[in-house]
């Protein structure tokens, strides 16, 4: 199995677009790894997690074919997670020869947006209904989707949603992609999460060098998060574990993210990587 993280930033992007700090300052100077645009993966080529305005750059600097993409798992209505104007382009009228029906997952919230941005007079004339099913998702919801076995965890992050992470499964493998949240996941998140041993495991690294007590993790909330997960037999010497959602107001450049990284046998992401496991 395969991951490919094209998009290793938070919601402001990494430099932020308007932001003038020493982090952006020296991503603008430096570029390469420091460049980040918002956060989205490709798992095994056929599982899309997170939908962002940069998802068309994305298709485009890593040459992907969405319309052969069956599955997308959105984890909240953010717009660093959530452009759903785009979706309309999978209509005949915008793109030709998209395969099947793209079956999309997520909260509430998600549904909403994707409906004010679809269901309005100017798309009228190009019903998406054939091509594009939306399935309202809850925490502690277990369902497939093409070979996945998926199951939907409630996230420690905006209370106004029922914000969402994911456990992948196919082929053997299980994938823990934990992104945007706190540590404080409910009782409920943490027996779905430690109820699984982890090929690879993404945590949300937000903060950097901070902690602020939920919504986003911070490096040492990664390591404690870690540290219990290995104390279940979760995760071992052979998870692959990945820091990714990265902030420049985590005050750590792409160097140093991966200098604290290799220490701890920890992969800091950057656009681009793609991890085998």
């Amino acid at each position: 199995m395969k991951i490919l993280y094209m998009g290793t930033a938070a919601a402001e992007g990494w430099p932020g677009l308007f932001c003038s700090c020493p982090v952006c300052t020296h991503a603008r100077t430096n570029g390469g790894k420091n460049l980040r645009t918002r956060t989205q993966a490709l798992l095994d080529d056929s599982l899309l997690l997170d939908f962002p305005p940069d998802t068309y750059c994305h298709a485009l600097r890593y040459s992907l074919e969405l319309a052969k993409i069956h599955t997308l798992l959105v984890s909240h209505s953010h717009m660093d997670h959530w452009f759903p104007t785009d979706l309309i382009h999978r209509h005949e009228h915008f793109g030709h020869g998209a395969e099947g029906v793209l079956d999309v997952y997520g909260n509430q919230a998600v549904k909403d947006s994707f409906d004010s941005h679809i269901l309005i007079d100017r798309f009228k004339p190009h019903p998406i209904d054939d091509v594009v099913h939306f399935h309202v998702t809850h925490g502690g919801d277990r369902f497939q989707s093409s070979d996945w076995d998926i199951t939907a965890v409630p996230a420690d992050h905006d209370k106004r949603e029922e914000c969402l992470v994911y456990i992948c499964k196919k082929d053997g493998k299980t994938v823990f992609y934990g992104h945007d949240t706190g540590v404080a996941f409910s009782k409920e998140a943490w027996e779905m999460i430690t109820a699984e041993q982890y090929d690879l495991i993404s945590l949300d690294a937000t903060m950097g060098t901070k902690s602020i007590g939920g919504y986003h993790m911070g490096l040492s909330d990664v390591e404690a998060v870690l540290a219990q997960l290995s104390a279940l037999g979760c995760v071992n010497e052979h998870t692959v574990k990945v820091i990714n959602h990265f902030s420049h107001n985590g005050d750590m450049t792409h160097d140093q993210l991966t200098a604290w990284g290799a220490e701890r046998g920890i992969l800091a992401a950057y656009d681009g990587m793609e991890v085998k496991f």
